[in-house]
């Protein structure tokens, strides 16, 4: 299934170096440029974040017939481009960094265009969409009629994901959500003569109804987000983890991608939305845009790499993982358990596992599980490190953390080819054998290491605590 990028692209250059002193001539700073980056930004940074992860992913927008749109070509290399020519410059937006601190920023070819045409190939390309996330940066791509008659009528087949921005037309009816920021929400109700309102529920509620979506989510940096569906009684608010960041670009665009991945994996819109503001966050922590790797490097150049069962690179996302092995060809293996204090028996057991397919999907049991199972002093390690430690093995494919006290309603939504249980099973009947079994799944066991237990591992740390 594809994830079809459709808007507005642009080159982003970066000149960065240090400030040591005032220039004679007036006190402005001087930058002893020491380094320059190029990269795709508006649409072209979504779909570029999309296939650095490793996900299939194809971008529609137009590009101009100029040196910045020759330089936009090579900055989306490892990306499946249908592109139509603008008939204009390419806009160029170059920022100035002394250190981590912006200067300037200056804008060529920026200006209002026309409404570009779209080609046949364009139109088919979004026609092949598993989710179609529109990221409109306001140079009239998102308002070419043919365009917005397909995208009407796909929003009815397949989420449809809106980033939407002042300059640009409004979203199409009945798309699954649409993702201003506080301040492009803000405007938008002012714009349409509402009075305005500090309140992002209050103005989500309005825009919920003059868009005509399915949900609005209005981004709120980082205190997170407002999420309110049609239907619902009242907004979710979608709180975001603290981080240090200097510089916000990007993470609207990171909040889009990881939106379509959860939604296409089948997460329902809360929970999705919740997962991107986290993915978004993290995105921010780890250096934002400054840290993507360059369209030539060998971590840019990941997602050309042939072969059917591409692994997405740094996604927990165990669902979409398990869809395209499966499309692929190959096995989905799944394994589960508390994996509180991790040790030489539970790596080995894991590595046993992963040989017996092609990816290995851990089913972890979250606190709450482990706390009705083991008692109230377990766990000892929170979910999130466990699924970290996991995630950090090599044989560890993606991690799906549940709920419940038995891992059979995981299972029934992850349906792997083979379910896998440490040797103490040996000679008996898995529990969740009939389930596996209903959609012709395997159960196996790998051999049992004796002596190497978490609770025994646990008594020894408390006799030298």
């Amino acid at each position: 299934m594809r994830i079809v990028v459709v808007g507005d692209v642009m080159l982003d250059v970066d000149l960065f170096g240090e400030a040591t002193r005032l220039s004679p001539d007036a006190p402005v700073p001087v930058v002893d440029v020491s380094g320059v980056r190029r990269r795709a930004g508006g649409a072209g940074l979504v779909a570029r974040m999309l296939a650095q992860d490793g996900w299939p992913v194809t971008l529609v927008t137009v590009i101009g017939d100029d040196d910045a749109g020759s330089q936009l070509r090579r900055q989306l290399a490892g990306v499946r481009l249908v592109a139509g020519s603008s008939g204009h410059p390419s806009p160029v937006k170059t920022r100035v960094r002394a250190g981590s601190h912006p200067v300037v920023r200056f804008d060529q070819g920026c200006e209002k265009t026309p409404v570009p045409e779209v080609s046949p190939a364009m139109l088919r390309a979004v026609e092949q969409a598993g989710v179609v996330i529109v990221a409109d940066y306001g140079r009239g791509l998102a308002a070419n009629p043919h365009l917005r008659d397909l995208l009407a009528r796909l929003a009815r087949q397949v989420p449809v994901i809106w980033d939407p921005h002042p300059s640009g037309p409004e979203p199409v009816p009945g798309v699954a959500v649409v993702t201003p920021n506080i301040s492009e929400a803000t405007k938008a109700v002012q714009s349409a003569g509402n009075l305005p309102s500090a309140d992002p529920a209050a103005i989500a509620g309005i825009l919920l109804e003059r868009w005509r979506s399915q949900a609005v989510m209005v981004t709120r940096g980082e205190e997170g987000a407002v999420l309110l569906q049609q239907g619902g009684a009242s907004a979710t608010s979608v709180p975001a983890p603290r981080v240090e960041a200097g510089d916000p670009c990007g993470a609207g665009d990171r909040l889009a991608a990881s939106l379509a991945v959860h939604l296409l994996a089948g997460r329902d819109l809360p929970d999705a939305a919740a997962l991107a503001v986290h993915d978004a966050a993290d995105f921010l922590a780890a250096g934002g845009v400054s840290a993507l790797p360059d369209a030539g490097s060998a971590d840019a150049a990941e997602g050309r790499k042939p072969g059917p069962a591409l692994r997405p690179r740094t996604t927990t996302e165990p669902l979409l993982l398990a869809r395209a092995i499966r499309e692929s060809g190959g096995k989905v293996v799944a394994t589960g358990g508390c994996f509180d204090l991790i040790h030489a028996g539970h790596i080995r057991s894991l590595a046993a596992a992963r040989e017996l397919g092609d990816c290995l999907i851990v089913c972890l049991n979250s606190d709450d599980s482990v706390r009705r199972l083991k008692g109230p002093e377990r766990p000892i390690i929170g979910q999130h490190d466990r699924a970290e430690l996991l995630l950090a093995m090599e044989c560890v494919d993606a991690v799906m953390v549940f709920d419940e006290d038995t891992p059979e309603a995981a299972l029934d939504r992850l349906r792997p080819d083979i379910w896998v249980k440490g040797g103490d099973y040996k000679g008996a009947r898995l529990p969740e054998a009939d389930l596996v079994e209903s959609w012709g799944g395997r159960c196996l066991t790998v051999p049992f290491h004796p002596a190497r237990s978490t609770t025994g591992l646990a008594d020894a740390l408390a006799k030298v605590s």
